[in-house]
């Protein structure tokens, strides 16, 4: 797996999500995943990392 790609791609999805925190989350996967040319892998590889972030977040915050 190209990690440098997917590196840029979760720092991309993270800077639209700064930018609009009601992004909704799989359409930037989605996007990232398209605009990167990431492997399904990859694109499921972001979805682990973004909802483990959330889930953290939401852990932090109660």
């Amino acid at each position: 797996m190209d990690e440098s790609v997917v590196r840029k791609a979760l720092s991309w999805i993270h800077e639209r999500f700064e930018e609009n925190p009601e992004t909704n989350r799989a359409e930037l996967i989605d996007r990232a995943s398209r605009q990167f040319n990431l492997s399904p892998l990859q694109g499921e590889f972001l979805c682990r990392t973004l909802l483990t972030e959330k889930q953290d977040i939401k852990t932090a915050s109660s």
